[in-house]
């Protein structure tokens, strides 16, 4: 592959394929709990699908747009210890807003002017969940490097922006269709099948994205 020459379509193909592959196995341990956590089912799954997705697209739009500025490929900078702090801090965002909500739902029986007191903000949980897809695209691999190559050789920031969107949005394509009917689908099953332990599961759920924002963060796993 050229790495001057390489094309939209080409570059959207190679997010395609990154997207219906490894892409999922490591957006499951974020994405899964959310899902699991908020229930809905499908109907529901783009609150979450949606500020992610277009997080991950900003995120390598951003990398390529700076790759073609710089005329740099960036993948060192990529591996510096902040950028997992970043992803984790997002993570354990999204397990906050995840948890003010649930105590929200469980308080919602006290009178109004006690309610009031620990309404999370509206847009905390959207806002935690488009940084949380901009820290998995800031997570170096090899199909990101190749991107990051052509748009550093390009030498131009608008090429390196439109080959960064086009793989953002061949990345996100598959896994939205995957996690949006067959995880969302699979997560309210399991919610409804296990009703008696509703709470003590959506605790597990925030739980476990503790975990992974505190593994992250102290680069104990990778995305």
């Amino acid at each position: 592959m050229d790495a001057v020459g390489v094309s939209f379509s080409a570059v959207l193909l190679l997010g395609l394929s990154f997207g219906s592959g490894p892409c999922n196995i490591a957006c499951l341990p974020y994405l899964g709990p959310v899902l699991f956590t908020r229930g809905g089912g499908v109907r529901h799954a783009w609150h979450t699908l949606l500020p992610f997705s277009l997080g991950r697209v900003t995120g390598y739009s951003l990398l390529g747009t700076l790759a073609g500025a710089s005329g740099a490929v960036l993948m060192d900078w990529l591996q510096a210890p902040w950028m997992r702090g970043l992803l984790g801090a997002a993570t354990l965002l999204v397990a906050l807003a995840l948890l003010r909500k649930r105590r929200q739902g469980s308080c919602s029986t006290r009178p109004q002017a006690e309610t009031q007191t620990i309404q999370p903000p509206r847009k905390l949980l959207p806002s935690s969940l488009f940084l949380m897809g901009a820290g998995m695209a800031l997570t170096p691999c090899a199909p990101l490097g190749m991107v990051l190559l052509a748009a550093a050789a390009s030498a131009s920031a608008s090429i390196g922006f439109s080959l960064g969107f086009a793989f953002g949005l061949g990345a996100v394509i598959i896994p939205a269709f995957i996690f949006g009917f067959a995880v969302a689908h699979l997560s309210q099953e399991l919610k409804n099948h296990l009703s008696q332990w509703r709470g003590k599961l959506e605790d597990f759920g925030i739980g476990l994205l503790v975990l992974m924002g505190i593994s992250t963060a102290l680069g104990w796993i990778s995305a």
